[in-house]
């Protein structure tokens, strides 16, 4: 058994270091073109919609956002507040609480 193992320590400190020549230095990154969709598309209008349109349609789409499921207002708070602390999105206290009323108005539980 020993033997076996430092036949297979020799190989390995003879054949490892030529394969690792042989991979390519990273010597420049490249950035690729991604092509995405874009859309004017607004959330309808109400008390808020400019709070919504202004701080979420930066990352979601207006049609994203008026297909969520029904939520009442603590559960759009909290949903607005983990944008805002997991994702960093970059909302005011102000517009938080408009974002989050108008969720409720139009995407809250009836």
């Amino acid at each position: 058994m020993p033997r076996i193992l430092l036949a297979a320590a020799a190989i390995c400190g003879v054949v490892l270091p030529l394969l690792a020549g042989h991979a390519a230095p990273l010597t420049e990154l490249k950035s690729l073109k991604l092509d995405v969709p874009t859309s004017d598309a607004t959330v309808p209008p109400g008390p808020g919609a400019d709070a919504v349109n202004n701080n979420c349609l930066a990352c979601h789409s207006a049609d994203h956002l008026m297909s969520q499921p029904s939520l009442s207002k603590d559960q759009w708070d909290e949903v607005v507040h983990k944008m805002i602390t997991a994702y960093k999105a970059p909302i005011s206290p102000k517009d938080a609480t408009a974002i989050v009323d108008y969720l409720a108005r139009t995407k809250g539980t009836k």
